[in-house]
């Protein structure tokens, strides 16, 4: 079974899938309340994956492989929720607008289209890594690894840093 190919398509299909959800079924007018604090809780989740890929990374450096891999599927499980949460409060809150002004403005829209680049990316580096992972090519898995690591852990970084502008300056 070729692993790297349909983890990846499979990856990639669902959240297309939640992208046509959350742009053809109509926003309701307002909010449920348990909505209000999906952004606070994508942030946590953002923290928790930051948290396991450093934490993953030390392990597999101390060759301490099975705590490795626990930390790994806990950092795809962590954003796999964030995307599903992430989705879901964009649907029935929509974009949030930033209202900083001055030299802040300019670092957040830096820092915000970076991030979402790097995302764009990143996600099918996360799921290609994971593939050979599973399907037991070490080699490839590593090569992988080496690339997909410092730019998921960005991705996640500025996850944060967003979320706390927004708040701040939003």
């Amino acid at each position: 079974m070729k692993l790297h190919i349909i983890v990846p398509s499979i990856g990639v299909a669902v959240p297309v899938l939640l992208l046509a959800w959350l742009y053809t079924v109509p926003r309701p007018e307002s909010p449920p309340p348990w909505s209000e604090n999906l952004d606070a809780v994508n942030a946590a989740l953002n923290t928790l994956c930051t948290i396991f890929l450093v934490t993953g990374w030390i392990f597999i450096k101390r060759r301490k492989e099975k705590a490795h891999i626990r930390c790994m599927v806990s950092a795809v499980l962590s954003s796999f929720v964030f995307l599903i949460t992430y989705l879901t409060y964009h649907h029935f809150h929509g974009d949030t607008r930033f209202l900083g002004q001055g030299w802040i403005r300019p670092v957040y829209f830096f820092v915000l289209i970076t991030h979402i680049i790097a995302s764009m990316v990143n996600f099918p580096m996360i799921l290609i890594t994971l593939s050979h992972a599973i399907s037991g090519n070490r080699d490839k898995h590593r090569w992988w690894a080496r690339r997909t690591l410092p730019l998921w852990i960005y991705v996640s970084v500025t996850g944060v840093m967003i979320y706390l502008m927004l708040k701040a300056f939003g």
